[in-house]
């Protein structure tokens, strides 16, 4: 077997034994989050709360309101739900807000400058 199919079986093998892990950080005045029940409750500077339904099979736990860790035995789904949520608000240039993978560095812009 090789190719493809190796690397799925393979994922799908190490993901019963060890499990994948996705981390996020969330930046950002008043941003937060939060799990209730089967949803994840953002607050994101929109004028509403952002809810995300938790797929079967994967766990999320929040922890200081700002850092999310993902884990799961599905390393498809686990990728997929770290980068909806991080869809929501993705880190700007400008001032460095938003969700970011744990460790993503974000490069910076200057603004505009007055003359």
């Amino acid at each position: 077997m090789h190719g493809l199919a190796r690397a799925l079986v393979n994922n799908m093998v190490r993901g019963v034994n060890e499990g994948y892990q996705k981390k996020l950080e969330i930046q950002g005045v008043g941003f937060k989050a939060a799990v209730q029940g089967s949803l994840i409750n953002l607050s994101l500077g929109y004028s509403h709360p952002v809810l995300y339904p938790i797929p079967a099979g994967i766990k999320v736990v929040v922890e200081e309101n700002t850092k999310i860790t993902i884990d799961g035995c599905d390393k498809e789904v686990v990728g997929r739900v770290a980068a909806e949520v991080r869809s929501y608000y993705p880190p700007e240039p400008y001032k460095g807000k938003g969700v970011r993978y744990a460790g993503e560095q974000v490069v910076r812009k200057e603004g505009k400058t007055v003359q």
